[in-house]
């Protein structure tokens, strides 16, 4: 394997990783604050965006906007863009559920993180 389809299973892993952590707290009887599987969510989505960008030679932006990030993609498969919306939502939990804030997560939150971070994954 070469070193770039070495760096962009790395992406890829990461972004693997971050899902799964996200699905697995949500599992929990006791669950994880919803704010940190949201996070992980956008983690997953903001790696699976950048995976993209590098398979097509473009060093990705260091970046937490998942719009920024689409925009690119969408330049090289119109298909990402039945995203906007999703990942307009997902951007908001880069930062602001690790710091104290007035963003109310719900548990529906939290489960429509998940269901976009699946998404981004599947179009991937």
């Amino acid at each position: 394997m070469g070193h770039k389809e070495d760096l962009l299973q790395q992406w890829l892993d990461k972004a693997k990783e971050d899902l799964r952590a996200a699905e697995y707290l949500s599992t929990m009887h006791n669950p994880t604050p919803d704010e940190i599987i949201c996070f992980l969510c956008q983690q997953s989505a903001e790696k699976y965006f950048k995976a993209f960008i590098f398979l097509n030679d473009i060093e990705p932006e260091k970046t937490h906007d998942l719009n920024l990030l689409l925009e690119v993609c969408i330049k090289y498969n119109a298909d990402f863009s039945v995203l906007l919306t999703k990942a307009r939502i997902l951007t908001d939990y880069a930062v602001m559920p690790r710091y104290p804030n007035e963003l109310q997560i719900t548990e529906e939150d939290m489960k429509n993180a998940i269901s976009y971070a699946r998404q981004f994954k599947n179009l991937y």
